[in-house]
């Protein structure tokens, strides 16, 4: 049995939670529901991060003693968890005893060893990071994570000799490829470890800061919130507490966090465990940002989705469903109303609900609802159900490669493959015409296919998809199971049963316009060409690239998936180019690319740039350079 231990980040209880906390938190219960359906030994540990400045700050601003306002914030995060349909097996209070002793025992030990040590410091001060910079640090003399202002501080501290283990955290990154993840965020860690690291300040003294844990060694200090924080992925499975249970699950599989904590945890947390002597975990996952309009969600611009507000509107499980198949993990993603209304409608309504509702009826009508056998197999059927086991292969490699949207997107292609099916074979037209035998073969692929597929998302929809295991006679028991899809499913005595439609079309009220008045018909002009500066321009990263590979993206008739070297660099990228070029043409042509173009994806393709090509009417040529360069080389 393999093993299968997940984290997401603590939340602060500084305020309510958001969609950003949301999407985390659903993340890791989707992989600890698809590793437990696969039989794996799985571990699920989240919770709320109780100390620090902040926490400090918004209790005093209540009124509040600063236990009673952490006791009262963290039931939102508990509530909104139930509410989500999380299976945490832990849920972590930095405010627990537990906690706060393996906390001061490993500040103690650490302090023996004289890994901890006491110095003056000067340098400035993020209150909203709760961190200190260097000068060099500040961009524009503020903070360089979130660009607040930052305060002068002169004082003595503790500090962890974080420094001396630089080189080896560069060595243990650049030979363990699946330890920071994506690869990109690797490379921003091994980018920030280019320049000196010094070493960690680990203490806040009580006349600035008391909430927090008392350093063991010295009673007018407390501990860092980050220091104090980190430990929680230990404290949380047993460490120094319960030797059996820590070795069970320790060192964790996957922690998931926010790429902007993604230096506190790929390079304090790292060289924490070192100076501790502890494994480290075998991945650390660095998701994007959710945005609005391009600009990343904060109270501040008032652009914060309360996820309460959109389960409201459509359903704990489509809300599920919209979190994990818009965003693919590493890279930002965009929300709004209309964004999530679109895929609710298409992929949820349109092509599942409906695949159901026709399924059901049809063969309600033609059976009483009992599931019949199947006859001899023609070739549609052959076709239709090798889409559902590619389906449900693509879903097991994305688990692993941490790329759960192209998994349900495969799994939505078969969904869409079953209404195309059921169009071709017309079961209705065979019911008409008396064709029993085909029939019955009909409304018992399209029964088992719909099953695999409530198997495959029941991770992300539990309840829907038990609802629609329910429609067709099959316990929701029976849905948990990936491993199972393996085995033939006994079909006999299963009885469709009617039932209302599982995820109903969202109807957007239309704004009543005013009429629009009758203007004489303006002549055709050349619009104007906006001007830009050559600064605009220099932002504007053109690289020469040369194809390494290039073949079509399935269901997309204008798309190709490209491989690029990029100068020692690899890139890929999803080009519209398929209709002008086939793919074979293209490998070794040296293209013109933008290299510092946000990542995006296609059809549930990753692109990492675009290629430059013109137009002119139908025709479409790519761009090259004249006569032979390096890939890689810098245009402009």
């Amino acid at each position: 049995m393999s093993k299968f231990y997940v984290t997401t980040p603590i939340y602060y209880v500084n305020d309510r939670p958001h969609i950003g906390h949301a999407y985390t938190t659903v993340l890791a219960d989707v992989l600890a529901r698809y590793h437990r359906s696969l039989g794996d030994d799985t571990f699920f540990l989240t919770g709320t991060d109780e100390h620090g400045q902040k926490v400090e700050k918004a209790a005093a601003k209540r009124g509040m003693d600063n236990l009673a306002h952490c006791d009262e914030t963290v039931v939102r995060f508990q509530e909104l968890w139930k509410k989500l349909g999380i299976t945490n097996d832990r849920f972590i209070r930095t405010t627990q005893d537990f906690h706060v002793k393996v906390v001061q025992q490993v500040l103690q030990n650490l302090f023996d060893r004289g890994e901890i040590y006491k110095a003056e410091y000067t340098g400035w001060y993020c209150v909203g990071d709760e961190r200190f910079f260097t000068e060099k640090d500040l961009v524009d003399g503020k903070c360089p994570e979130c660009g607040r202002e930052v305060q002068a501080i002169k004082e003595s501290n503790y500090f962890f000799r974080m420094s001396k283990y630089q080189d080896w955290l560069i060595d243990y990154i650049k030979t363990h490829p699946d330890f920071i993840l994506p690869a990109f965020r690797a490379n921003e860690t091994l980018g920030f470890l280019k320049k000196p690291l010094n070493d960690l300040c680990i203490s806040r003294p009580k006349s600035r800061l008391a909430w927090g844990i008392e350093l063991p060694f010295d009673k007018d200090y407390v501990c860092y919130v980050w220091f104090d924080a980190l430990l929680n992925y230990v404290s949380g499975v047993g460490y120094l507490q319960d030797d059996k249970t820590f070795a069970r699950w320790w060192p964790a599989t996957c922690e998931l966090i926010g790429k902007d904590i993604l230096t506190t945890h790929s390079v304090y947390w790292p060289t924490m465990l070192k100076a501790m002597d502890l494994p480290m975990p075998k991945t650390i996952f660095a998701h994007g940002w959710w945005l609005t309009g391009n600009a990343k969600m904060s109270k501040s611009l008032g652009n914060v989705v309360n996820p309460m507000d959109m389960i409201a509107k459509c359903g704990v499980d489509a809300f599920r469903y919209f979190l994990l198949a818009e965003m693919s993990p590493g890279n930002d993603a965009n929300f709004s109303e209309e964004t999530f209304t679109a895929r609710y409608n298409s992929d949820l309504a349109n092509d599942l609900g409906n695949l159901l509702s026709r399924v059901n009826k049809l063969t309600i009508r033609a059976t009483g609802g009992a599931v019949p056998c199947a006859g001899a197999l023609e070739d549609c059927d052959k076709e239709f159900l090798a889409e559902i086991e590619s389906a449900s292969a693509t879903m097991r490699t994305s688990l692993g490669e941490m790329k759960l949207d192209q998994g349900i997107n495969a799994v939505l292609s078969a969904v869409r493959a079953g209404n195309r099916y059921l169009e071709k074979c017309a079961p209705w037209a065979l019911a008409k015409e008396g064709k029993t035998e085909r029939l019955h073969t009909v409304l018992h692929t399209a029964a088992e296919v719909l099953r695999r597929v409530a198997v495959l998302l029941s991770p992300v929809m539990p309840e829907k998809m038990a609802a629609l295991g329910e429609a067709m006679g099959i316990h929701a028991d029976e849905l948990g199971a990936i491993s199972a899809l393996d085995t033939p499913f006994d079909w006999s005595n299963r009885t469709m049963k009617e039932i209302e439609p599982l995820f109903p079309r969202i109807v957007e009220e239309k704004k009543e316009e005013a009429p629009a008045k009758k203007e004489k018909k303006a002549e055709k002009t050349i619009p104007e060409m906006p001007l830009i500066t050559i600064e605009d321009f220099s932002r504007v990263v053109l690289k020469t690239a040369k194809i390494v590979s290039a073949e079509a993206i399935p269901d997309a008739e204008k798309l190709l998936k490209l491989q690029l070297d990029l100068g020692g660099e690899s890139r890929q990228i999803v080009a519209g180019i398929a209709k002008s070029y086939a793919p074979e043409t293209l490998i070794g042509k040296t293209i013109v690319v933008v290299a510092n173009l946000q990542k995006a994806v296609l059809r549930g393709v990753e692109s990492e740039g675009m290629l430059l090509a013109a137009k002119h009417g139908k025709e479409l040529k790519l761009v090259t350079v004249d006569g032979e360069i390096p890939a890689g080389c810098r245009i402009g």
